[in-house]
């Protein structure tokens, strides 16, 4: 190994969270060391949110064009998955956009080693090599990987992820999706809308089982407007590929589903053992590395991102750089507060939702009060007609007065979600929510009509 090369800090991985932190560090005039094995900015802008999302942008676009036309019986428009897919997935692109944060990261001051970082005691991490020592601290930001579940004869298949759905050149005519979460919903009515013939299995009673019952409900609906076929309490026995197609065997039943392609999407998870966390007293099989409010995970020692088990989200990753990068500046500020962690599935309808479910708050013994009011009867609902489907639910802690929880579902979810995640976090009183102004005709006014509704 060559000799010690000193920096203030050395930042493990370069996703959103990572790299967030390397530039910013570096711009306050720290010696920072960057440290990636793949492309520069992470899984998000390359294989997840924003290539899912221009996916989900094109289905829907489909999906809304075909509306009016279906009703008055004129002919739908036709999809061409080869157009979407060439924007989408284009590696000389990822490599001019991977050149571009690259050498953003060095203008800014700071250094880029390509390669796997490993850590090798309190300070120190090892790259090939190569070893930096980090006069302040390191920071770990390396993310997660897809989890394939155990199931018999699956590892010996070509089975997708989601990277491998995010770079398909061309449109399988059939697509068996295992998991029913946010990934496993958004991919499986994209790849309808495009007119593949899709099957989600689910093993929890509905789909998105960690949001509202009414969230999954509303979420299965959707798919199946799509010809989706979802399968809940379902699990795979087992799964084979005889070279063109797959099989997969549900438990329980003598049920085969077969399909030219198959995407594993049940979530994902850490690997700390490549990252040698053993070598500064953390336990590599953990999953995750515990933090503090300031994300400090040991002495010059910090954590951002997936690893840390809070949501693996980009906004949870840049939410907690920023608070780490304080904390490395020695400038005062917050903990990390999730009590208002904002989620969105973006499927048509989005489903946006935070804080606690009405489920979530009843196991922490709280006296709630909810409601329930559906999109389609609220002002903007009626005006929007075709696509209106949705709700607005509210959870209120009955003896502080404040909602602790909220899900918005509809045309513009997410965007509705915003208002609800500032009363959340803020904590604003319900009596206070009530006498606001809510703007004539939106969907957020459907906000006005739950908090009057709640019991």
């Amino acid at each position: 190994m060559s000799v010690n090369e000193q920096a203030d800090v050395v930042v493990v991985g370069l996703g959103p969270g990572g790299e967030y932190v390397a530039g910013t560090l570096a711009e306050a005039g720290l010696d920072v060391v960057g440290i990636e094995a793949e492309l520069v900015g992470g899984e998000c802008p390359y294989w997840a949110c924003v290539p899912s999302k221009m996916m989900i942008r094109s289905g829907n676009l489909l999906a809304e064009a075909n509306r009016i036309p279906a009703l008055a019986g004129e002919a739908v428009v036709t999809p061409d998955w080869t157009r979407v897919a060439g924007r989408i997935r284009d590696e000389a692109t990822d490599d001019w956009n991977d050149q571009v944060a690259a050498d953003r990261l060095v203008a800014k001051g700071g250094r880029l080693v390509r390669g796997t970082g490993r850590l090798v005691g309190p300070r120190r991490v090892a790259v090939g090599n190569r070893m930096f020592e980090a006069r302040r601290g390191v920071v770990l930001a390396t993310g997660t990987r897809p989890r394939i579940p155990p199931v018999p004869g699956l590892e010996a298949t070509p089975c997708w992820t989601n990277r491998d759905a995010m770079a398909a050149k061309e449109l399988p005519t059939s697509l068996i999706i295992l998991g029913g979460g946010a990934v496993g919903v958004e991919l499986a009515q994209v790849f309808a809308r495009f007119r593949c013939a899709v099957t989600v299995i689910e093993g929890q009673d509905r789909l998105l089982s960690q949001e509202e019952p009414e969230a999954g409900d509303l979420a299965a609906a959707a798919l199946r407007a799509d010809d989706v076929t979802v399968l809940t309490r379902a699990r795979a026995r087992r799964v084979s590929h005889d070279g063109a197609e797959f099989t997969v065997r549900l438990r329980g039943d003598e049920q085969v589903l077969r399909a030219e392609r198959l995407l594993v999407a049940g979530g994902r998870h850490a690997d700390l053992t490549p990252l040698a966390v053993d070598t500064v007293g953390l336990d590599p099989a953990a999953g995750v590395v515990p933090t503090d409010g300031q994300l400090r995970a040991g002495e010059g020692l910090w954590a951002v991102g997936d690893i840390t088990g809070r949501g693996a989200f980009t906004h949870v990753s840049m939410y907690q750089a920023q608070i780490a990068v304080r904390d490395i500046l020695g400038q005062p500020g917050p903990d990390a507060d999730y009590r208002a962690l904002p989620r969105v599935t973006f499927t048509d309808p989005e489903i946006g939702a935070v804080g606690l479910t009405e489920r979530q708050a009843r196991e922490r013994g709280l006296r709630v009060r909810t409601s329930v009011v559906t999109l389609a009867s609220s002002s903007r609902g009626w005006i929007h007609g075709p696509g209106n489907d949705g709700f607005i639910k509210l959870v209120e802690d009955a003896d502080r007065g404040v909602l602790i929880g909220a899900t918005s579902a509809g045309p513009t979810g997410g965007e509705v979600l915003y208002g609800l995640n500032v009363a959340v976090h803020a904590e604003v009183p319900v009596d206070r929510l009530q006498h606001m102004i809510y703007t004539y005709p939106t969907f957020h006014r459907a906000v006005e009509t739950a908090l009057g509704a709640l019991r």
